[in-house]
């Protein structure tokens, strides 16, 4: 059990009363329903009572940076120059980080139009299957050794340190795998939220942490029951979507037995995801500034702040 004394703790009910200045969010039931994952839930008076509170901390930190790499550069007598804010979310398979960085990207453009606000996954910088197939680790897939991590490390630096056009591959879940010569692009954002199960991870036989690029970072916790419980249910949700898609990863388990195929998801979750979450997702937990607990329902019932 990890220790959580260097955080402090509100309920619900308390965190609702952190909001700082009024802000109009305005986010309606119907951009909820565009924005949230498969697996996921979410409403507007969480928008409300959890998320305007985030963001009014999140541009705390914000302008705090600013400041500081204003300060820096007057130091060192250079012009002063934007270095994007990274935001990084991180937490279990099937636990809502998407729904959260969407949302946050959202409400965060909403309230400081002059800000330009980036979001991506790091499922980008999964190495493809066909090399994941080669190494013999394809059973690994999400685990610390199935990602590129010496070009995802490359990324971030140049995210900080370039003023320029950033690449970064995509990922499909569609077809379960890197899409061959198409790219997304960062370019130079006030603000970058990065969403992935790795975010907060050291990377192998290294010195260095992912947390090391984030400003402020967000992990999305659960009971491990329940996370099972939603990757289970999301699975039966891909099934059904993919019955009439040939083109789909998971279209091929829609031909066999539903007890075949609810067994293999099963099986997924226990040699791969549980094992993931708890030797390498959850022990980074306390890398985070911000823990955010949900419930069975998804309904986020405990936030908690680290105090240094």
């Amino acid at each position: 059990m990890q220790d959580l004394s260097n955080y402090y703790q509100f309920s619900r009910a308390e965190w609702q009363n952190f909001h700082g200045e009024n802000h109009n969010q305005a986010i309606t039931d119907a951009e909820l329903r565009k924005i949230k994952s498969l697996d996921d839930e979410i409403s507007t008076d969480d928008v409300k009572v959890i998320y305007g509170p985030i963001r009014h901390l999140l541009h705390v930190y914000l302008k705090n940076y600013r400041k500081l790499v204003k300060l820096k550069n007057e130091f060192m007598g250079k012009k002063n120059q934007k270095v994007p804010f990274i935001i990084g979310v991180s937490g279990s398979v099937a636990v809502g980080k998407s729904t959260t960085a969407r949302l946050l990207k959202i409400m965060l453009e909403r309230a400081y139009p002059q800000y330009v606000v980036g979001q991506m996954t790091t499922d980008g910088f999964l190495y493809p299957s066909e090399v994941l197939k080669e190494k013999g680790i394809m059973d690994k897939k999400g685990f610390p050794e199935s990602y590129d991590m010496e070009k995802l490390l490359k990324f971030l630096t140049d995210v900080k340190t370039e003023s320029g056009v950033v690449r970064y591959p995509l990922y499909s879940h569609n077809i379960y795998d890197i899409i061959p010569d198409k790219y997304e692009e960062v370019d130079n954002p006030d603000i970058l939220i990065v969403e992935g199960i790795n975010v907060l991870q050291l990377q192998k036989d290294s010195n260095i942490y992912m947390s090391d690029f984030f400003d402020f970072s967000i992990y999305i916790d659960a009971e491990v029951e329940d996370i099972e419980k939603w990757f289970l249910d999301r699975f039966d949700k891909l099934l059904e979507m993919a019955k009439d898609d040939e083109n789909s990863y998971y279209h091929q388990f829609t031909q066999w037995p539903v007890e075949k195929a609810n067994k293999m998801a099963r099986d997924v979750w226990d040699e791969i995801n549980y094992p993931n979450l708890k030797d390498y997702i959850e022990p980074t937990r306390t890398r985070a500034n911000l823990i955010l607990h949900k419930s069975t329902e998804h309904q986020i019932d405990k936030v908690l702040l680290r105090k240094y």
